[in-house]
């Protein structure tokens, strides 16, 4: 065995070298680019594309967001980590979006993003993504394009096999990669096997709302799970999850985690579970996870910290749960569009394993069964296998679908998407892929109803792809035309951080609902003024709150006097437009922002603790008119033992001092 490893890793090594040294197009060449698909991707001025793409960022923290298929950069969301460009996770009303029970954890590592659906296809309201490292999921609103919940899982480490919906969005998982101990305690790690867990956990989504909350954790044996996908059609009551390491090792695990023939997809029907819980089942449990939620009305997020959480032990829910050999060291865990084939791409091995579901459940009413991992059956490889797909290529990761009955796999190793029929196992096209492939992405490939006309690969190596910049090189999205018979590379565009996972939906899903402003009428929120009228300062001791509005071209107020050093100073600040794509920024010098961007009909607050005495400028950061340069005031900081007393400007009246 170990002599068979030390020649897959040798040629792992060899084969990327050679794909990640190929040389580049010749200039004037057409490359890997053919006829006529610069007219493909071109998105005439005043135009829109076709469809959004929704990029992770991986160790980036954020989702981005693209057009297809043109490969234009629209928007870069903030979720797990700060975002200076909008403020996001520095004003005072977004601080506790990153809130956990480590505390405040300002960067983060987004990995896998799913759009919510309704009847087995993406709908548009949602898109959730979860966070690896700090186990959470997101969700954000596609109305506004904005984080609005973020949710911790106890009990997880390494949330990888997340976050993926079930098809009526009753559901988004988060899956353990790293099994822990279950509850945490000091232990010897070598005593690991049997003690270890694997948490999965359900999250039920409010239909209205879409808020999240823990309905359940099944706490699974120790290995690492990796990928999910609900089933769909004739299985979406079911979650299906890929397993490795199932020897339960801990160290060179490159090695010892790739001894035993085959690892395990865990098949888990959710809905059994799900009425059992409903039914009293369970056992609730200490825990200590942060839940925050951004309120729309407010401007503004909390930050409530839970207390337990409900666990379900396998073996109390019977007939629940079983676990399908499939090829080792899988990560892809993929459903069709009938919800009837399985496939688990074994990153070790020369061919993918196909299950099919039907046999599934035959084999479990036959009980085909080829003994059991800690109590939960495993049914015998040959009763539940459709097929094998032979020799496809090397190292295969992630397989979505179009509607026409065929599978498109990456293989990282060999470089190439690959496009094979589900039914006959046979491959169709393949194609290279510039290099070394983790995820790709159909619109709607992750549902009952995927489209059939774009795939986005994305792309770990770029070296000669694009205009060197120093050892850290972009990563790369690679747009096919996968309408015809065979694919047709249209189009490469760099990528926002290590992108592992996409989500896409066709733009009519999504444009018409997008929300354009915030009614100032709507706006609840404690420190909003809805006029000029009601701008003010106010000193309470040493805290100074400055009630301010914006709106072209000036602040209101934008002269103030009689802040002190030592005092704290609010700026509360309302965006009085409501005409669309109007937003202000506003900078302070000193302050612990360098800027907030704020949106019409908003309220945002940051703090400004001046250190020195003096007369210093703010001003307004997005250019909003002819007169954005004029747009900017002054703050008079005196002595910390001054008697200069509060004052500001409003229309050129100084009112006085505030008491």
């Amino acid at each position: 065995m170990k002599t068979y490893l030390k020649t897959f890793f040798s040629f792992i090594v060899v084969a990327t070298f050679i794909t990640g040294c190929a040389p580049s197009e010749k200039k004037g060449s057409k490359g890997a680019l053919a006829g006529n698909a610069a007219e493909k991707v071109y998105v005439a001025p005043g135009e829109h594309d076709s469809h959004y793409a929704f990029i992770s960022g991986g160790f980036s923290g954020q989702l981005s967001v693209y057009g297809l298929p043109s490969g234009r950069l629209f928007r870069v969301i903030p979720v797990f980590s700060q975002d200076p460009e909008k403020g996001y996770g520095y004003s005072e009303e977004t601080k506790p979006m990153l809130m956990t029970s480590h505390g405040f954890i300002p960067w983060g590592d987004s990995h896998h993003p799913d759009i919510s659906q309704t009847n087995g296809s993406v709908d548009g309201r949602w898109i959730f993504i979860n966070e690896n490292n700090t186990p959470r999921i997101a969700r954000v609103s596609l109305e506004t394009f904005e984080t609005e919940e973020i949710i911790e899982i106890p009990n997880s480490a390494g949330n990888h096999s997340s976050s993926y919906v079930t098809e009526n969005s009753e559901y988004v998982v988060a899956g353990t990669r790293f099994a822990i101990p279950y509850p945490q305690k000091d232990m010897p790690i070598s005593e690991m096997k049997g003690n270890f867990k694997g948490a999965l956990s359900f999250l039920k989504i409010d239909q209205e709302t879409g808020h999240m909350n823990i309905d359940f954790q099944i706490m699974m044996p120790g290995f690492n799970y990796d990928k999910a996908h609900p089933g769909r059609n004739k299985s979406s009551d079911w979650f299906f999850f890929t397993t490795y390491n199932t020897e339960e090792s801990h160290t060179l695990m490159e090695v010892n985690s790739s001894q035993n023939d085959k690892d395990f997809i865990a098949a888990i029907n959710w809905k059994k579970i799900a009425e059992y819980v409903a039914n009293g089942g369970g056992k609730k449990i200490p825990a200590n996870y942060a839940h925050n939620i951004w309120d729309d009305h407010k401007h503004m997020a909390t930050t409530t910290m839970k207390k337990e959480v409900l666990i379900v032990e396998p073996k109390d829910v019977p007939g629940a749960i079983y676990f399908l050999p499939t090829a080792k060291s899988p990560h892809g865990c993929d459903v069709d569009p009938t919800g009837e084939y399985i496939i688990g791409s074994g990153k070790l091995a020369a061919s993918m394993t196909v299950h099919s579901f039907s046999k599934m459940i035959k084999a479990i009413e036959d009980k085909a069964f080829d003994g059991d991992a800690y109590g939960i059956p495993i049914i015998d490889f040959e009763a539940v296998n459709y097929g094998t797909v032979a020799q496809p290529g090397l190292g295969p990761l992630h397989t979505e679908f179009d509607t026409r009955g065929n599978g498109y796999t990456t293989f990282f190793i060999s470089s190439e998407v690959v496009k094979w029929n589900i039914k006959d196992l046979k491959v169709i096209d393949r194609h290279p892929v510039y290099y070394s492939v983790g995820h790709l992405m159909i619109p709607g490939g992750n549902s009952r109803t995927p489209d059939d006309k774009y795939l986005v690969a994305m792309n770990k190596i770029t070296k000669d792809r694009y205009l060197p910049t120093g050892p850290e090189v972009c990563h790369s999205a690679q747009l096919f035309d996968i309408s015809g018979d065979k694919m047709e590379l249209l189009l490469d565009f760099p990528t926002i951080g290590e992108p592992h996972y996409a989500a896409g939906i066709a733009a009519e899903k999504i444009a018409s609902k997008s929300k354009k402003i915030f009614r100032l009428a709507d706006n609840t929120h404690p420190y909003a003024v809805k006029s000029e009228a009601e701008t003010r300062v106010v000193r309470k001791g040493k805290n100074v709150h400055i009630y301010m509005s914006m709106i072209r071209s000036h602040f209101s107020p934008d002269n103030i006097e009689g802040v002190k050093v030592g005092d704290k100073v609010y700026f509360h600040v309302t965006n009085l437009e409501q005409d669309f794509d109007v937003p202000h920024g506003i900078a302070m010098i000193g302050a612990n922002t360098s800027e907030l961007l704020i949106m019409p009909g908003r309220t945002t607050t940051f703090t400004w603790e001046p250190k020195q005495v003096g007369v210093w400028p703010f001003y307004c950061t997005d250019f909003c008119s002819a007169l954005h340069q004029e747009m900017q005031g002054y703050v008079r900081v005196s002595a910390k033992e001054s008697n200069v007393p509060i004052s500001y400007t409003l229309d050129g009246d100084i009112p006085g001092e505030e008491e």
